[in-house]
This record gives C-alpha cells, sequence and structure tokens, in this order.
C-alpha cells in the first residue's frame, strides 16, 4: 500500500466575526481535514473586531495547538481587510482561506490541491449554495456584475474557499476591505499573469451566528470599491 507524499506547507487564514460558537469547531475541523496532507500547517484566525468572544476561543484553541494563532483588529475593518492581513501573515509556500462560519468542508482542499501544480489559483464554487434566497439573488447579481464589468472568468467569486500558492501573493497590492476583496486578489494575479481554475465544492447551512454580507453598508462598500478599481483599470 502506498501512501501519498506529504506537501511542504499550507497556511490556513480564516477570517471571523462574532464567531464564538462556530470558530473552535472550525478550526478543528480544518485541522483534522489538512494535517496529515502536509508536512506543517499554521492556522491564522483573524477576529476582525468581534464584539463577542470569538478571541477567548481562539486563543484557547492556541494553547492546546500551537499551529493556531490569533491575529486580531481592535474594531471591525471589513472582509477584505481581514483575510488581506492573515493573506500578509501567511508564511508557508501554499495559502487557503476559507470563512470560520462551518459552511464549508476543508476536506475538500484535496480537490484544489490536485489543481495547484498547473494553476497558481484554485477556487471553488458553491455548486449547492445553502443561503435564504434572498442571498442567492444578491450573489448572482453580484457575479454577473464582475463579468460584465472585468469579464472575470469565474463564477462565484466570493466563494470563501480559495487556495493559491504564496507567490502569487508576492508585490500584490490589496487595498479592497469589504466584499470586494475576491474579486480585486483574482483581478489583480490575472493581471500579473497566474491562471485560475474553478472546482465544485459543497456548502451547508449556517447553524449558529448570522452573516452580515447582506448589510446596506456592506453592500454600498463593495461598490464604492469596484468603481474605484474601474477607474484605475481603465
Amino acid at each position: 500500500m502506498t501512501h501519498e507524499a506529504k506537501r511542504a506547507g499550507l497556511s490556513i487564514v480564516m477570517p471571523a466575526y462574532n464567531e464564538e460558537t462556530n470558530v473552535p469547531k472550525a478550526i478543528r475541523a480544518v485541522a483534522e481535514a489538512v494535517a496529515p496532507l502536509f508536512e506543517e500547517i499554521e492556522i491564522l484566525v483573524v477576529d476582525d473586531g468581534s464584539r463577542d468572544r470569538t478571541a477567548e476561543r481562539v486563543r484557547e484553541a492556541a494553547r492546546s495547538d500551537p499551529r493556531v494563532r490569533l491575529l486580531q483588529h481592535a474594531e471591525n475593518r471589513g472582509y477584505g481587510a481581514a483575510v488581506t492581513t492573515g493573506l500578509r501573515a501567511a508564511r508557508l509556500p501554499l495559502v487557503f482561506y476559507t470563512d470560520s462560519d462551518l459552511q464549508f468542508d476543508p476536506r475538500q482542499v484535496r480537490d484544489l490541491l490536485a489543481r495547484i501544480a498547473e494553476f497558481p489559483i484554485v477556487v471553488g464554487y458553491r455548486r449547492n449554495r445553502q443561503d435564504r434566497w434572498h442571498r442567492k439573488l444578491n450573489a448572482w447579481a453580484w457575479n454577473q456584475l464582475q463579468r460584465v464589468c472585468f469579464r472575470l472568468p469565474v463564477r462565484d467569486v466570493d466563494c470563501a474557499f480559495k487556495l493559491l500558492r504564496r507567490e502569487v501573493l508576492e508585490g500584490l497590492p490589496l487595498v479592497a476591505t469589504g466584499a470586494f476583496f475576491s474579486t480585486e486578489l483574482l483581478l489583480r494575479a490575472q493581471a500579473k499573469g497566474c491562471r485560475i481554475t474553478e472546482i465544485p465544492v459543497d456548502h451547508y447551512p449556517r447553524k449558529a451566528g448570522a452573516p452580515t454580507g447582506a448589510r446596506a453598508a456592506v453592500i454600498a462598500r463593495a461598490f464604492r470599491e469596484m468603481w474605484r478599481l474601474r477607474r484605475e483599470l481603465r
């Protein structure tokens, strides 16, 4: 019986905002899923100014698992700012980011890994999105807008299940602090010459906590950042 050779290392970035119930389980799930595949892993949880005990829960996890590290914003700066903080701190050859809300199965990282030798960026798309109808409608409209405005060749730009070679991030200017972050990341990487491919991944209902992506302030910020980048690229 042959065993799959372990890869050198993976940094896992997990943004979190008011996820005290979900984040301990999310940390354990991702550690159990990816540790057998790599010689070394690090789990970077970015607490984006949570008002609950998210940071405390991450510290508890770090005490029992030295691979876990807490990165903390003093105030809520936005989804893009949280992911960027984690990406900038990542030090291992491959970087994977996902949310802390338990809506993905981290074991499906294997599917992304199968393509990373050929493509510098491998992104998931939710084939069975488990969100309320209005969030699905918003996401559909947003994805269509990104295709029209930027000709971005992905069907689910905001799917929080992305794997990158760390070299992709070197010298990459990331300024979006809100929900436009994912589009900016892919656009700037594509402009750098990085090829992108998509893999279907499963999606599960949120069982605890509350999503924030559909708030009016979040949407308004995304549009401001989108038009700013569009002007820059033109």
